[in-house]
């Protein structure tokens, strides 16, 4: 991934030797294999599909999700090593073996990181998860409300726009809520990267990351896969939020948001399609 930190300028991060230590990243997704690269830095795991007590990922994509965050690169002499490679990983799997799920598990996910929030330092929740039903696509529904509810407890919420672009319309649901940070992809050739306004003509998505091709952790023991999309864009922008509370841990998910708000760099794409621009890691931790 060494060339998505320059896509993404980390370096300025990395020379005040920041990489996210002590900051808890609460991911909702299909599991965690623990592979090496993330040491012994899992520190939470529930599962809310399978009811198993101990960590594991029949899938493949979280774990895939939790290496852009925070893997360490041990395995690839830090080729691919993650965002924030120091920081603290929880999991909770909502997400069945062929990567769908249940609006319930979901909720139940949310409501097990918030009961432990405190105790397991959680201050980001990165859900590469969407769902594109029209029942789904109100504020009212209650997976926004959910997300909502993580917001105002004051996590830093961090959700995929999903892969159903170009046409207008097209974030997926939770994506949609105003309050959480939504993420696009940047280098999407293919033109899938969810698209605003939403149906409550809130802009959407609010900033973009790279997300096509992405080396990151396999569910194999020391193995490396690639895959794209949204829900790779979107862990590196959580990734790099947990540099930024490490450096500035005081501030609050709303301080998050305007920092990433004025610091992303437009790249000339239509307002629905980029939101405020690139995420700029080194715009945003400043000097």
């Amino acid at each position: 991934m060494n060339h998505i930190k320059d896509q993404i300028r980390c370096g300025a991060a990395y020379r005040l030797g920041l990489t996210g230590k002590g900051i808890g990243v609460a991911v909702l997704d299909t599991g965690i294999f623990l592979h090496r690269d993330f040491d012994s830095r899992v520190t939470g795991f529930a599962d809310m599909v399978n009811g198993k007590t101990f960590a594991y990922d029949d899938c493949g994509h979280g774990t895939h999700i939790c290496g852009i965050i925070g893997g360490s690169g041990r395995m690839s002499g830090g080729r691919y090593s993650g965002i924030a490679p120091g920081c603290d990983l929880v999991m909770v799997k909502v997400l069945d073996r062929k990567g769908n799920g249940y609006s319930s598990d979901v909720l139940a996910g949310i409501s097990w990181i918030l009961e432990r929030k405190e105790k397991l330092g959680i201050r980001i929740l990165n859900i590469s998860v969407g769902a594109c039903s029209k029942r789904g696509m109100s504020e009212n529904s209650a997976l926004v409300k959910g997300v909502n509810r993580a917001w105002d407890a004051g996590l830093v919420v961090v959700v995929a726009a999903g892969n159903n672009g170009p046409r207008t319309m097209s974030i997926t649901t939770p994506g949609i809520s105003r309050k959480v940070i939504t993420v696009g992809c940047s280098d999407d050739d293919r033109d899938y990267s969810g698209r605003g306004p939403t149906a409550a003509c809130i802009c959407k998505p609010d900033l973009v990351a790279p997300g096509c091709s992405v080396v990151s952790c396999s569910s194999r023991a020391d193995k490396y896969t690639i895959k794209s999309g949204t829900s790779m864009s979107t862990p590196i922008v959580s990734g790099a939020v947990a540099l930024l509370l490490e450096r500035f841990p005081d501030m609050t998910n709303k301080d998050v948001k305007l920092r990433l708000r004025e610091s992303s760099v437009d790249i000339g794409l239509p307002r629905n399609q980029q939101g405020w621009g690139l995420l700029d890691v080194g715009k945003m931790i400043g000097k």
